[in-house]
């Protein structure tokens, strides 16, 4: 796989800290462009993109193509997509215009992502689709599953203002293609990331990987948002602690009967928890910005399949109607 243009579709804190650190590589000779929206790209078109790395004395300023129309764009060996679960379906075909013959797509998601079955042994349920994921099956149609790279980032990351991203600490990536295979193209992708200086691992079992880090996410971002608390605080109050415990408890019951395989116990996860510190999840970021929160992918599929596997999930049921009520009442401006 030959990679000379990539695209960041979606250059909001994540996607925007990619694309700063590729394009402050000159030397690698790739072309990167990002499609953004709103001051963020009027900030990123006048003044370029900055990023604040944790503990960097100077942040980096780069100068890359910004567009809000990917129809400006020509067709791209790479795309790196930092949108949301639920910002996805609305972008397919804008995405699906930069593809070309062996374009790959890394979706960087949290949760259950739209191609979750695609080629999956394990489960039983290889090539189930949902539609609360991919209504009308826009993304399975339009761009395809099988140029999908999963990815998981644990990376703290805010868009402090237009045009400038601070992350919080130095982060990870970990891909992986929904067949487990670990192809030439997945060595490719990995090996242009890192020469970008990131943190890049590569897994037969990206699966397992989406499952580790919805234990957190599915716990965490609904609570802070309903609470508007810190990580820290959240782990600082034993009621909220509880909580969240026995939500982990409920993404691996479910994570089990789909032949998922969690490398942590809950009480490790949870003491991995306590080292982020006091940082905003990104759904609390998203409800002070008024914006829509990603309920689906984190806890609307815990609930769903649990149900496919029949197996409980009381407290995420509980947590996934009070923030969807939440986020309808956010977004009213009440």
């Amino acid at each position: 796989m030959s990679i000379k243009t990539i695209c960041i579709y979606g250059a909001g804190a994540l996607g925007g800290a990619i694309a700063a650190k590729l394009a402050s590589g000159a030397e690698s000779g790739i072309d990167v462009s990002v499609v953004a929206r709103g001051p963020h790209l009027d900030a990123i078109r006048s003044n370029g993109l900055m990023l604040r790395e944790a503990d960097a004395e100077t942040p980096l300023n780069v100068q890359l193509t910004a567009t809000g129309d990917p129809k400006t764009l020509p067709p791209q060996d790479l795309i790196i997509t930092g949108l949301k679960g639920h910002q996805l379906a609305p972008a397919a075909e804008g995405i699906a215009g930069l593809l070309k013959q062996g374009t790959r797509v890394v979706m960087i998601l949290n949760g259950i992502p739209w191609w979750y079955f695609h080629r999956d042994t394990g489960s039983g349920h290889a090539e189930l689709q949902f539609d609360e994921l991919d209504p009308d099956g826009r993304l399975w149609r339009l761009i395809g599953p099988e140029r999908v790279i999963g990815c998981i980032a644990y990376q703290g990351a805010e868009v402090v203002r237009p045009g400038e991203i601070q992350l919080s600490h130095k982060g990870r990536f970990v891909l992986g293609e929904p067949s487990g295979e670990m192809s030439v193209d997945l060595s490719a992708i990995a090996a242009t990331l890192t020469a970008a200086d990131l943190s890049i691992k590569t897994t037969p079992d990206i699966r397992s990987e989406i499952w580790s880090k919805l234990m957190g996410n599915a716990a965490f971002n609904p609570i802070s948002a309903l609470t508007r608390a810190l990580m820290t605080d959240i782990m600082a109050d034993p009621a909220l602690m509880d909580m969240v415990s026995r939500v982990m408890k409920e993404v691996r019951d479910v994570g089990d009967a789909l032949g998922v395989h969690f490398a942590m116990t809950v009480e490790q996860r949870l003491e991995q928890s306590r080292q982020i510190g006091g940082v905003r999840t990104s759904m609390l970021q998203d409800l002070i910005g008024g914006k829509v929160l990603e309920i689906t992918p984190l806890v609307g599929m815990l609930a769903a399949l649990g149900r496919l596997t029949a197996v409980p999930t009381p407290v995420s049921e509980t947590i996934l109607a009070l923030v969807t009520q939440l986020d309808r009442e956010n977004r009213r401006g009440t």
